[in-house]
């Protein structure tokens, strides 16, 4: 690491920091905020060597990564947003997500897609959501489920994108295994060997999922049923609609990251509140008015994705810096969030925090989280059921998390209903 600071031997860019507790990584991010200018990492080449030209700056303070967030003709996601970059071969085979997208490109794209999450389309889906979710919570007090994630987190998140969608139910288990299966190396370092199999365990599972939606695509093109697939892939009154090969990095970028980011909130929810019984007490006794500042601050201490990528394309000064073309640089939103000169007690989980300008969806500007009120609606209605019951749901000693450097994600959590007090 370079950048003027000591940061006791941790290093964002080696595997092993991302195995650290969580508590340990959030000691080296308020470390790195007090530096002067943003600390430099040099990434290892596949042998563990050293190669200073895979480097990257770490932004964690919360005004420079909002400013680096708004300004997409300094910093771009182009060519690719997530870590690791995409390979050019990929993008070719399934297109480009919208996330890695910039400029024209990006605009045109979010222009057809934002037709998924308009208002009149997420009141629509709210009766719904809300139905779902009760759903979900009568079956976790029938079954005696002891495991939220599964029965409860990833289910809501998932079950409501492919209503949405129209996605029918006899191919949505298998679209759920796809899933799981596309997603569950984001971000983790792995072996030569896991990485030069082609196509690989997750891409043959982005290949299947974009194959489903592409059928789809081409069935709705011929018989639309008023559902968003069918709104996608047919032109509105600009001429409009998405490829099918658009559908699918779309389709593949909802079930991934959409449903992956929200069912990981609701994990953790369930975690805090368990922590915290104050802040549920409080929460419980009145939830309209606490609800959606609850769902802000768990959104906040968990940060559902820790990071995000962006290619510096002219010259820029920011948090100290002189920034280059061809500089590399981490939004870390796990970092932002704790940061001391925007939260008062940064570390406290607090439902009656205002202001609450987290980046839990995203820093601002053209990547915004278009999802972000989705995601508020699903978290608030899976609460409001869970709290509503005369038994109580509490997790049930510690999450299993997984090793990350993207996202915060919670493969299980063993949870038991009792008598509220």
């Amino acid at each position: 690491m370079e950048g003027g600071g000591d940061l006791r031997g941790l290093d964002l860019a080696d595997p092993q920091f991302w195995k650290l507790p969580r508590d340990r990584r959030l000691e080296a991010f308020a470390l790195l905020r007090r530096l002067d200018r943003p600390a430099y990492f040099v990434e290892r080449a596949a042998a563990g060597r050293r190669r200073p030209e895979r480097g990257f700056y770490a932004l964690v303070r919360h005004a420079d990564v909002v400013e680096a967030s708004r300004m997409a003709d300094v910093f771009a996601s182009a060519p690719g947003a997530t870590s690791p970059e995409p390979p050019r071969w990929v993008r070719g085979v399934f297109g480009d997500s919208m996330v890695n997208l910039d400029g024209p490109r990006h605009a045109q794209l979010r222009r057809v897609v934002s037709r998924a999450f308009t208002p009149r389309v997420l009141a629509d889906a709210e009766s719904g959501i809300r139905d779902l979710a009760a759903r979900i919570v009568d079956d976790l007090l029938a079954t005696g489920a002891d495991e939220f994630v599964s029965a409860a987190a990833s289910r809501m998140a998932f079950e409501v994108i492919c209503d949405m969608l129209g996605v029918p139910e006899p191919g949505r288990v298998e679209i759920a295994r796809q899933v799981d299966r596309a997603s569950e190396n984001a971000g983790v370092a792995r072996t030569l060997r896991a990485r030069i199999r082609v196509p690989g365990r997750g891409l043959r599972a982005l290949a299947r999922m974009q194959l489903t939606v592409a059928a789809l695509g081409r069935e709705r093109r011929r018989r639309p049923t008023g559902d968003l697939i069918s709104a996608l892939v047919t032109a509105d009154v600009d001429g409009q609609a998405l490829s099918t090969r658009q559908l699918g990095s779309f389709f593949s970028l909802l079930m991934v990251a959409g449903v992956e980011t929200t069912r990981n909130a609701i994990a953790h929810a369930l975690v805090l509140l368990t922590d915290h019984p104050e802040q549920r007490a409080l929460l419980t006794s009145d939830f309209e008015r606490y609800a959606d500042g609850a769902v802000d601050e768990i959104v906040r201490i968990s940060t559902p994705i820790i990071q995000f990528r962006r290619h510096v394309i002219r010259p820029h000064t920011l948090g100290g810096h002189d920034f280059v073309r061809g500089d590399r640089v981490m939004l870390l939103y796990a970092s932002a969030n704790r940061d001391e000169a925007v939260f008062d007690r940064p570390d406290a989980f607090d439902i009656t925090r205002r202001p609450n300008p987290h980046l839990g969806y995203g820093g601002g500007g053209p990547h915004y989280c278009l999802g972000a009120h989705l995601a508020r609606v699903e978290i608030k209605a899976l609460l409001r059921e869970l709290l509503s019951r005369p038994l109580a749901l509490h997790a049930v000693g510690v999450p299993d998390l997984g090793h990350s450097n993207f996202d915060n994600r919670v493969r299980a959590q063993r949870c038991a209903f009792a008598s509220r007090p």
